[in-house]
């Protein structure tokens, strides 16, 4: 599929490298395997690689520096800018994680800086897509207008081929629009969050790639999961869906599942990857892995087309949660 409306072709389903950031988030991360999970999407046709500064604290660029070294020109590459954890810079709390305060700084000024340290981390000349992580908010507010020009002039000095935004609303979207050209929204949705689908819809009608992250509600939705399996990691902690209240109906409608997942072939995961992939003219799934079977069994997914009436049945098998 198109990035937006740029030239840039990328698979539907993207490597999401959260995860192998590790820390509070995650838990402890194993580089081995890490570059070993982004040379299987390589080569299974996974070409766009997803990354933030933010993901342990500059660790996940690093590594994927390390991972795309020689391989570099095999992938469409997005990064972010707007979160920092320096004790010395400035910017608007965002959270504490890893001993550490997370602050937004979406200043143009801010915004070149990050991009120098990431294109280091990377170890390359420019980055194929660059986000903003969060939007900024007071007492250190930008105006999109001044984050939109700072990333119009990283494009025309070849730093950056193209821009968006993750985590915004829809008026924000437009606000952007009217000083820029965005290829790409990312927000957090999947057959069990929903609040993004009026923004999805937009994106689609103006051309712009929508890129669903969490789809797999951060493992609970691959059907690998059961009532027994432990949480480690505030991400999955901060899911309510893994909460003992609401696991069981979830599980339950994993199984419910099955019988269509064996007729196409693939596994639940697969077919919740396809739905959400079905979801939208424009989307694309950001799947989180760091194990190469991780990647291979998402990877199965690029080839699940399911029909109109399958994605409504498990759209109807889904519904009832959302209440």
């Amino acid at each position: 599929m198109k990035l937006g409306d740029t030239t840039m072709e990328v698979s539907s389903i993207a490597l999401g490298t959260w995860a192998m950031g590790g820390g509070d988030s995650w838990g402890a991360s194993d580089e081995v395997e890490s570059i070993k999970t982004v040379h299987c999407a390589l080569e299974r046709g996974i070409n766009f690689i997803d990354t933030a500064p933010a993901y342990g604290n500059g660790f996940s660029e690093e590594l994927l520096g390390k991972a795309l070294k020689g391989k570099r020109n095999e992938c469409i590459l997005a990064t972010k800018c707007g979160l920092l954890w320096g004790p010395e810079d400035e910017g608007s709390l965002h959270k504490s994680r890893d001993g550490v305060i997370i602050r937004r700084n979406l200043n143009p000024k801010s915004i070149v800086e990050q991009v120098e340290k990431s294109l280091k981390r990377l170890g390359t000349d420019h980055i194929d897509l660059l986000l903003t992580h969060w939007q900024s908010i007071p007492p250190f507010f930008t105006p999109i207008e001044e984050t939109v020009e700072a990333m119009e002039r990283l494009v025309a000095q070849g730093k950056i081929r193209s821009y968006g935004a993750c985590n915004l609303t829809l008026e924000q979207l437009k606000e952007y629009q009217s000083y820029g050209n965005p290829s790409l929204v990312q927000e957090r949705f999947s057959l069990l969050t929903r609040s993004k689908e009026a923004l999805a819809s937009y994106c689609a009608e103006q051309g712009i790639t929508f890129q669903a992250y969490s789809p797999l509600e951060r493992g609970l939705l691959t059907g690998n999961v059961s009532l027994d399996t432990k949480v480690v990691g505030t991400a999955k902690a901060s899911v309510s869906w893994y909460d003992a209240e609401h696991r069981p109906q979830v599980l339950q409608m994993l199984e419910s599942l099955k019988e269509m997942a064996e007729s196409y072939g693939c596994t639940v995961g697969n077919l919740v990857i396809a739905w959400t992939r079905g979801a939208e003219g424009t989307m694309n799934v950001l799947c989180g892995a760091r194990k190469p079977e991780q990647v291979e069994e998402n990877s199965n997914a690029l080839s699940v087309v399911l029909s109109r009436e399958d994605w409504k049945a498990i759209d109807d098998l889904a519904k009832p949660l959302l209440q």
